[in-house]
């Protein structure tokens, strides 16, 4: 049988590079470097069905090949190259689906307001509270303000105590993304959720 051609010395060759349709200036070359494309000399293995450890080139090449495979460079920058022997159609695949979700969970928080004066007395401030905490739990963020009417303005030092209070009471479930902040008319505070955004 006659050695397959594209790897120096190994037995099985190395399978041909991924062949994909990409638009643009980049249309010759895939997202990453793959098999042939890739140039260091020795490359670190991770994933499954492997063992994971350093290889030189060659010897990932035919791992891949003689599964019918890709050698795909996941990490180029780092010594040495990180690879993984995988489906590359499915790998894009993978990838693409996953960013489409990131973007989906984005898009599913939004930003809760919750209005306050600056004499909210004991059991309104309670009552949004337990709003504030819904919407935390919920995954979305939190922007609490105080309004200042009229003269009311010089009780911002009041305003800035009832945001922080709120933050003290949400600090188990939410964290700090703005402290009270005054513009205008309005002081606000920002509170995100702890964790993963719930679905």
């Amino acid at each position: 049988m006659t050695p397959k051609p594209g790897v120096p010395g190994a037995p099985g060759g190395s399978k041909p590079p991924f062949r994909g349709n990409f638009r643009g200036r980049r249309s010759l070359e895939p997202e990453h470097k793959i098999n042939n494309l890739i140039k260091a000399s020795q490359v670190r293995l991770v994933g499954e069905n492997i063992e994971v450890g350093v290889y030189t080139l060659s010897e990932a090449l035919k791992m891949a090949n003689d599964q019918e495979l890709d050698l795909v460079e996941i990490s180029p920058n780092a010594e040495p190259p990180v690879c993984r022997v995988v489906d590359y159609k499915k790998f894009l695949y993978e990838q693409k689906k996953k960013k489409k979700e990131q973007k989906a969970n984005q898009a599913k928080q939004e930003i809760k307001e919750i209005r306050f004066g600056p004499n909210t007395d004991e059991h309104d401030f309670e009552f949004k509270l337990k709003h504030a905490e819904n919407f935390i739990k919920d995954g979305h963020k939190v922007r609490a303000y105080v309004f200042f009417k009229g003269r009311a303005i010089v009780y911002k030092e009041r305003g800035e105590v009832l945001l922080l209070q709120l933050a003290q009471r949400l600090s188990e479930i939410a964290k700090v993304e703005q402290l009270p902040k005054l513009e205008g008319k309005k002081m606000f505070l920002i509170v995100n959720p702890k964790g993963k955004v719930s679905k």
